[in-house]
Order: structure tokens, then sequence, then C-alpha cells
């Protein structure tokens, strides 16, 4: 008694969530088939891909044919009506009515090559809490940088001390003097490193006015003006009792530093920071300096005073607070015995 034979039958449907091009592809890739003849094999009748193979084989073929997409289903040769068999190595469909000619498509357009950056090519490294800051400036090109913040530079590059700032910034603290670094004849690079462990960020002015906490400013291009605002008396309490903020205008690159991470605050009315969370403001905000409480708050809740801006802008505020942390080093300084 001869062994029973199998006809593999594919019935025209796809795996749930397979791609139709792809397993056309597939098909055409197993039984060498031209594409309209692989794309006829899924019209929505049954093909026999597949006659007069045992059962083990038949069942194999299924699987495969599953594993590439498509519903297969093998059944007693005696039961289905003979099919012409494709090339050498499986069956073909029915003869395939001509395609219609393709119908040309228009190029798809080409994107833009994307806006170049304006400005000094940069990259700031290690924020939130140490950025470092390294420019590569254009040959013949200049960078201000505020005074002792210059970590590394290639050789090539000169540097000149100026006043930056005016007298004012001698009041508060901060250095009264700029350098600048210029590239000779060949672009070069410089290393930056903020005064303050934390984060660094940058703007590109194009006319607008930006002001800084007095130790925020690190770095700017020549078209940048660099100068104090006296803030009077009333405001004087502002960035850790500052009377004088930077102010920054211009036409270039701006790098400014904080102490602790950074966060940028989109305004549109009224906004209260913590004075001394404070790193810079666009111009347009008004601000005032006021209480968060009463008096008893004033000294005894370790708020103290807040910053209330109004208007419309953005402010960047500092994670942490100079004060702060040297209210908490306090209890742990060194005393002399006595005695």
């Amino acid at each position: 008694m001869s062994e029973a034979t199998y006809n593999v039958m594919l019935t025209g449907e796809l795996v749930a969530g397979a791609e139709r091009s792809r397993v056309v592809a597939l098909f055409g890739a197993k039984f060498g088939l031209q594409p309209a003849q692989a794309e006829s094999l899924f019209s929505g009748r049954p093909v026999v891909i597949k006659k007069g193979v045992d059962a083990a084989t038949a069942q194999r073929i299924v699987e495969q044919v599953q594993q590439m997409g498509a519903h297969a289903t093998a059944q007693p040769a005696e039961a289905v009506a003979p099919s012409v068999p494709v090339g050498s190595n499986g069956a073909t469909p029915p003869p395939v009515p001509p395609s219609p000619p393709p119908v040309p498509r228009a190029a798809a357009p080409v994107p833009p090559p994307p806006a170049a950056q304006p400005g000094f090519a940069f990259r700031i490294e290690g924020e939130p809490d140490f950025a470092f800051l390294t420019v590569k400036i254009p040959a013949g090109e200049t960078l201000k940088v505020e005074a002792s913040a210059m970590a590394t530079m290639d050789t090539h590059i000169t540097m000149k001390t100026k006043l930056g700032g005016g007298l004012s910034r001698f009041v508060t603290g901060e250095s009264i003097f700029v350098n600048e670094f210029t590239a000779q004849h060949a672009p070069g690079e410089i290393g930056i490193a903020a005064g303050a462990p934390g984060d660094m960020r940058h703007l590109y002015l194009d006319g607008q006015t930006i002001y800084l906490q007095n130790s925020g400013y690190v770095a700017s291009t020549s078209g940048v003006a660099v100068e104090s605002k006296w803030q009077g008396l009333a405001k004087g309490f502002f960035s850790g009792e500052s009377l004088f903020l930077i102010r920054c205008s211009g036409k270039g690159d701006l790098w400014f530093s904080s102490y602790g991470g950074v966060i940028e605050v989109d305004v549109d009315g009224d906004y209260v920071v913590d004075t001394g969370n404070i790193v810079a403001f666009t111009d347009g905000l008004e601000y005032r300096i006021t209480k968060v409480g009463g008096y008893k708050s004033l000294f005894f809740s370790g708020e103290g005073l807040v910053c209330r801006f109004s208007g419309r802008g953005r402010v960047w505020i500092q994670t942490r607070k100079v004060g702060a942390f040297i209210a908490w080093t306090f209890p742990f300084r060194r005393v002399a015995k006595k005695g």
C-alpha cells in the first residue's frame, strides 16, 4: 500500500500583523517569481504551491509559509485540483493578466539642509554639576571671558586684559577685569571653567537684552555689550544682596553659569522666585523685591526676600543657593580653643 501524499495549498490570507509587501517579497525570493507573479498568489483564491509530498514534508512547508507571514493548509492530493508547478522548487498560480503600466510618480521633495547655528561652535561637558565650556574661536576672532575662568587654550591664542563691567563690579566683590582671547591666523579652542560648581547655559543674542546675577557671567563674543546695571537701594537685595546686575545686549554668543542646576521658566503674568535662586531674566520683565511673609518670617523662617516678576519673558533659576550652603556648613567650621 502506497504512502499517502499531500498537496500544500496557500489560502491567500496573511497572518495577523504581517505586512503584505514583505510577505510578497519573501514568496518571490523563495519560489523565484517575478513581482507580479508573487503578488497574484494573494489574490484571494487558494493556490497549490507544492504537490505530492509526504505528511512530514507538507507540515514543514506549512510552518515555513506561516513564518513568512501567510496561511497554508495541507490536504490529501486526491482532494485538490492539480495546479501548474512553479519553476524548479514549487508551484505557480494561474496565468497572471498583464499589469497596467506603472504611473510615474513625482520625485519626493528634497528637504532643505538644516540652518547653520549662528555664532561660535562650542560644547558644554560635565553638566549639570561641573559644567565645562569649550569654544572654538574662528581665525582672527575674539572671545571675552570672565577673569580667571580660562582653563585650557591652544598655543596660538593670545590674551589681553581689559576693564569689564565698570568699577561697580569691584564694589560687589567681582573682578573688574575681563580677558579677551584672540585666535591668531587659525581657529583655536579654549576651555573655560566657571568659579561655582554648577550648570552653564548658552544664548545667542540678536538684539535682545538679558540681565544676569553679578557672578553669572562666563563669556561672550565681541558683539555683546557687557555692563553693570544699578538696581537701586530698594532692589539691592537681589541675588545675594548685590546692588548691581550684569546687563548683556547686542548680537552674538553669551554664556552664563549657576550654582547648581539651571531651570528655565517662561513667565506670562506673575511669578515669584527667591532672590538667591535667580540666575538671569530677559528684558521686559518687571520685578520688585518683597517679603514672603511678615517680619517674623523674614528673620526666622529662613525664606527672607523674594522677587516678584510680572510681564512676559523668561527666568533662569538655580537649584542651589550660596547663602543656604554657607549656613549648612556653619556648624562644621573649625573653632579655636580658648585658653
